[in-house]
């Protein structure tokens, strides 16, 4: 029985995997199932024993992307701070070096094509949002909670606030996606944000 598990775990994963490079290479409308099974070496009938339909499978690809993406911020929070210091780094620095690394995944093509182009029109609005806030807004409110308790913000309810800067950063991604220029607009959208940050502080 695990056998069977793994290897139908093992499938699923193959064909998230072959949507994912399609999906980021010619968007949801650009591809079909057909495409799918057979950049995975699948068959049809293995696609839709893991998933309703496209769409189904999209709401995969984008919650693995959402999942790899929080991993990535998290491993680069839990390094920042100065080299050296002794202790734990500052809360500030951990938060801007989250921020920072969402604002750099706003100009990866993959991430901005299926998280950001595609996800709020395929998934809906409010489902987009949902697996947003499942990944990021604990995250974020744990982050200010650890500024908060260490001094470096005033203190307040996370949760609102959190609920605040998670949209603030869905904004910031938005208009990188969409500009001409996506170099200037992270840079723009960056200084907005730490002006943003400067009034929470303590």
């Amino acid at each position: 029985m695990s056998t069977r598990k793994e290897r139908s775990e093992g499938t699923r994963a193959e064909l998230v995997a072959a949507a994912t490079d399609l999906f980021a290479e010619h968007g949801f409308a650009g591809v079909g199932t057909e495409d799918v099974v057979r950049r995975a070496g699948l068959t049809r009938g293995a696609l839709y024993h893991h998933f309703a339909d496209k769409r189904e499978l999209f709401a995969a690809v984008h919650e693995r992307q959402e999942r790899e993406l929080i991993g990535r911020i998290q491993e680069l929070m839990a390094g920042a701070g100065p080299t050296g210091a002794p202790g734990a780094p500052d809360p500030i620095d951990v938060l801007l070096a989250g921020m920072r690394a969402f604002l750099d995944a706003c100009r990866e093509p993959g991430f901005v094509r299926i998280a950001l182009l595609d996800a709020p029109t395929v998934l809906g609005w409010a489902r987009w949002r949902e697996v947003d806030e499942r990944y990021g807004l604990g995250l974020v409110t744990t982050v200010l909670d650890g500024a908060m308790a260490a001094g470096a913000l005033r203190r307040r309810d996370s949760r609102p606030l959190g609920h605040l800067l998670l949209a603030a950063l869905g904004e910031a991604a938005q208009v990188i996606a969409h500009a001409d220029d996506p170099d200037r607009a992270r840079a723009d959208m960056e200084a907005a944000l730490l002006a943003l940050l400067d009034g929470l502080r303590a």
